[in-house]
């Protein structure tokens, strides 16, 4: 009786060993920031909001004096100064609004930019992460970039580099 426990344990073991899963691991942020054109790619997209953001602040200074002046002459308005002032001055902020929104919205001009320049990237560190996975048939293989997920990573299953070489980036 003990031979057969014995003997059905070792082929549970010899089972379950045989249909294991193979991992890895890489670090997309590792990753992206060895390919130059991702670099590249950051910085104008770095410029453009920031271009953007220094034309919305100086409407807004703009704004501002608009405001302070009518603030400082409204006594000396007529009523029907006074609308047109304000009119003017409201419909100026909601321009800054929209302008705001033209670049910055979740489907904003720097979100197209993005789309245009760092998606094509990303997709091709996708790809050989993909192409990876298919020839070391892995299972499965995490990105370790994303946070604090894994407590403990071992650097032999550590495929960054792999992807790297998969691109054409030396490392």
């Amino acid at each position: 009786m003990k031979k057969i426990i014995l003997a059905f344990v070792i082929t549970l073991m010899g089972t379950g060993m045989g249909f294991s899963q193979k991992f890895a691991f890489v670090n997309t942020d590792y990753i992206l920031g060895r390919i130059p054109a991702y670099d590249a790619s950051q910085k104008q997209l770095d410029k453009f909001a920031s271009d953007w953001q220094t034309e919305i602040e100086n409407k807004r200074a703009d704004i501002e004096k608009l405001y302070k002046d009518y603030q400082a002459e409204r006594v000396l308005l007529t009523e029907e100064m006074r609308k047109k002032r304000e009119d003017d001055i409201i419909s100026r902020e909601q321009a800054l609004k929209d302008l705001q929104k033209k670049y910055f919205a979740p489907e904003g001009e720097l979100y197209k930019k993005r789309q245009e320049l760092v998606k094509p990237i990303q997709d091709d560190v996708f790809n050989a992460i993909k192409e990876l996975a298919e020839e070391g048939n892995y299972d499965v293989i995490f990105d370790t970039s994303s946070g604090p997920n894994m407590l403990y990573t071992n650097p032999r299953f550590d495929k960054s580099d792999d992807v790297l070489t998969k691109l054409g980036i030396q490392n």
